[in-house]
């Protein structure tokens, strides 16, 4: 039996699990947001991290989210969301390693995501962590980004 997995967040960096195949790939028109509280992993009810989900854009405006997920915080500063990364923590660990984590898989895989980049950066900002990862280019979106990999990216 095949049975495939689309990973966009911590399964990229740690799947947890034994599999035959990877691919990388990517969800046309998606993007990932940190928008979503988490009091379970890496935050408690007190001080929720900020989870990842991915998006797919609006041409209006729209508030399932709000209606349907008590957990969904909407958008927010950089700056903010870089705050409550830094300082959460919970039962799997700290927010920061999350992101870092997820800001050096993508980048192994030469899969660098502006939005997790500048997030990491602005983490490490707040910490006082100097050595940011630098930009080498402006990516422009997933049909634009070189993959190093021997494996062909899929688009699903």
């Amino acid at each position: 039996m095949v049975f495939w997995i689309f990973g966009y967040g911590s399964l990229v960096w740690n799947p947890g699990f034994e599999y035959d195949e990877k691919l990388i790939g990517y969800i046309k028109d998606y993007r990932r947001v940190f928008d979503l509280a988490c009091i379970d992993h890496r935050g408690i009810p007190e001080k929720p991290a900020l989870w990842m989900k991915t998006k797919e854009p609006f041409v209006f405006t729209s508030t399932p989210d709000k209606e349907d997920n008590k957990y969904y915080l909407g958008p927010a500063p950089l700056e903010e969301m870089a705050r409550q990364i830094a300082t959460a923590s919970g039962p799997c660990g700290n927010n920061r390693e999350y992101i870092v984590k997820m800001e050096k898989a993508l980048h192994d895989i030469s899969h660098e995501d502006d939005y997790i980049i500048e997030l990491a950066n602005e983490v490490r900002k707040v910490l006082g962590i100097t050595g940011s990862v630098p930009k080498e280019k402006k990516l422009l979106g997933p049909s634009q980004i070189p993959l190093k990999s021997h494996i062909s990216p899929v688009k699903i």
